[in-house]
């Protein structure tokens, strides 16, 4: 089956995820996060990406990014994984591929679930048991985001904006918003959007988004659910 385009429109955010192949790991030392990353703001530059919220675990990399050219994320993407790949065999005496394939990506209603994926993002060492709270992870955009690190990474999303009219006060909201909890259902409907290429939002929002792009924004209904709609609708 040919893969569908994925849905990319120039300004508008995605929720990306990046696998090494077969889950292994693709950090060991302080020093691969470290270069990552710097690959990572020279990619975002170069290729006119603007990057909101990261987490780099040990066996892959979300990123909340926004693209202001179509082929913009692809490029970044392309460039990262080159640079990373020669790094990191090179450094591990390896060969061969370091990555799952394709990279995931979702586009993101902004009005409804943007600063939730910052969240989620935010928290998956927690999620992971790998620390107690965000703050004591050191390779996501946390510090940045909830505590004002500077970081040269980050341009901060007009929606994480409208907070507040401070950097202070913005940030002390910020961290507010983690102390509620991101129920189940939310978490397996960004984790859905992202693994299939669909879009996380509103069904106004995702409307929206198959008038534009003409393809739909979620899975269609399988013939047996279509017909069984019907045929309730009989009896």
């Amino acid at each position: 089956m040919a893969r569908l385009p994925r849905f990319v429109i120039p300004g508008h955010p995605q929720h990306v995820i990046v696998r090494g192949n077969n889950r292994e790991a693709i950090f060991y030392e302080n020093e691969d996060y470290t270069f990552y990353l710097n690959k990572l703001k020279d990619a975002c530059k170069k290729h006119d990406c603007g990057l909101h919220a990261y987490v780099l675990m040990t066996n892959h990399v979300h990123l909340l990014i926004t693209p202001q050219v179509e082929n913009g994320i692809s490029k970044l993407i392309q460039m990262i994984g080159r640079y990373y790949v020669q790094y990191f065999n090179h450094k591990y005496q390896r060969t061969g591929t370091l990555w799952e394939g394709r990279y995931k990506a979702s586009l993101i209603d902004t009005e409804r679930y943007l600063l939730t994926c910052y969240r989620y993002i935010e928290l998956n060492p927690v999620r992971a048991n790998m620390v107690v709270h965000p703050a004591d992870y050191p390779w996501s955009s946390y510090s940045c985001n909830a505590l004002g690190a500077e970081n040269a990474l980050i341009i901060a999303h007009s929606e994480y904006i409208s907070l507040s009219n401070t950097n202070k006060n913005r940030q002390s909201i910020y961290r507010g918003l983690f102390e509620q909890h991101i129920d189940s259902r939310t978490i397996e409907e960004i984790r859905a959007a992202t693994n299939k290429a669909w879009v996380l939002g509103s069904e106004y929002f995702k409307a929206q988004i198959e008038q534009k792009t003409g393809r739909p924004s979620q899975p269609r209904k399988t013939g047996g659910d279509r017909c069984f709609d019907r045929y309730r609708q009989l009896v």
